[in-house]
């Protein structure tokens, strides 16, 4: 079974970029579905984006498209997520998930059987 770790989390001022990074291990990610997902104080987890294994399709929530965009290098074993023009409520425990099972795309939380630890954003000036 895969395990996922993320980095590149930290403190950017509104306006700011930063790229997260997904490093998988104990399985190649070229048959997964991978999205991220985030946790914001006192909030649900929210499904944000994920890209497909078969033709590397992506999907968006509406609040981060035209700001995040998602891409995967499976001879790396990577996947990343560009994060531009953050905004305060983009402040989160970003999540990188996998799931196994063919889909080609879901945002829901119970969809993914794999989750990496998470790593803490925080957009503040």
């Amino acid at each position: 079974q895969v395990q996922l770790v993320e980095s590149g989390g930290g403190l950017v001022q509104p306006g700011g970029s930063l790229r997260l990074s997904c490093a998988a291990s104990g399985d190649t990610l070229d048959r997964y579905l991978i999205g991220w997902f985030r946790r914001a104080p006192g909030k649900e987890r929210e499904g944000v984006l994920c890209i497909s294994y078969s033709d590397h399709s992506t999907y968006y929530v509406a609040s981060v498209k035209g700001r995040f965009t998602i891409s995967r290098d499976n001879a790396k074993n990577v996947v990343y997520l560009e994060m531009s023009s953050l905004k305060p409520e983009d402040t989160a425990v970003y999540y990188c998930v996998a799931d196994p099972s063919g889909s080609a795309w879901s945002l829901r939380p119970d969809q993914y059987d794999f989750w990496g630890q998470g790593t803490q954003v925080v957009v503040s000036s």
